[in-house]
């Protein structure tokens, strides 16, 4: 991404300043070095492994100082264009760089710490560098335990109307979405659903209370496995519909009918990046 935006500034104000220098081949075969050395067969080589990232961070290290120096130098007036158009253009480039640098700078920080001292849990970790607001999202399922993306809420009414939809900066306890949703469902409908059916996530036993207090007849919320074991035999989970992963598919479970009085499902999902 720095490579590409310098080239770019260098369109605009062809030779003047520092001339660029293309690293992108090397970058590839340091990561090509990195992919062979994790996938060969046999106990991993660590520290050859960390060798190849050694030279990936320098590699890197020196597109960074390079983007540094296009950018001092269009604030300078070194690197200039003609023209408000090609001006505008130059300094929007530059601002590019600014944002990709210090994004580069965070990735390279992070990679010492996982590579070279062990360290996993590095505070505010970047994931993607298009994408800096994406988080890991775990699912706690074998075959998918991590996404990487943005919660989203998606909250329907019966026949399967979306009604409602959040995405969340910061990836809420499904179990305090419930009752919100049970109140912007009476908000948009005047009155509160008989029928509620929602991921395993969402139930509580205060959340079951709170429903049936709001006037809710009928919860179809899954138990959690661990709250499950604890529950009595012979409770039943009412309107309830499986996915073909084996989960709970809310858009099933809100087309169950209910006597023509309003019903909602929520669930939330992994938007993916």
């Amino acid at each position: 991404m720095l490579i590409r935006t310098m080239k770019k500034v260098t369109k605009i104000v062809g030779t003047a300043g520092t001339k660029l220098r293309d690293r992108t081949r090397s970058v590839k075969l340091r990561l090509l070095d990195i992919a062979r050395t994790a996938r060969a067969k046999g106990p991993l080589n660590r520290e050859k492994l960390k060798q190849g990232y050694r030279r990936l961070l320098n590699s890197t290290s020196r597109v960074v100082g390079q983007a540094k120096r296009f950018s001092h130098e269009i604030a300078a007036g070194v690197k200039r264009a003609k023209g408000i158009l090609k001006r505008l253009a130059l300094q929007g480039l530059r601002q590019e760089l600014e944002t990709m640098m210090s994004l580069v700078r965070q990735v390279m920080r992070q990679t010492r710490e996982r590579i070279f001292r062990g360290n996993t849990r590095v505070e505010d970790k970047l994931l993607s560098v298009f994408e800096p607001s994406t988080e890991i999202i775990r699912k706690g399922k074998a075959g998918k335990p991590n996404e990487f993306g943005k919660m989203v809420k998606l909250q329907e009414a019966e026949n399967q109307i979306v009604i409602d939809y959040e995405v969340y900066d910061r990836r809420p306890s499904d179990s305090d979405l419930l009752i919100p949703a049970i109140e912007i469902h009476q908000a948009k409908f005047g009155r509160t659903p008989r029928l509620v059916a929602a991921d395993a996530g969402f139930y509580s036993a205060r959340n079951e209370a709170a429903a049936k207090a709001s006037g809710v007849n009928a919860s179809a919320s899954p138990i959690a496995p661990s709250i499950a074991s604890r529950a009595s035999a012979s409770r039943r989970s009412v309107g309830s519909a499986t996915a073909r992963n084996g989960g709970p598919d809310a858009r099933g479970a809100s087309a169950w009918p209910n006597g023509g009085t309003g019903s909602i499902a929520a669930a939330t999902k992994a938007a993916l990046e």
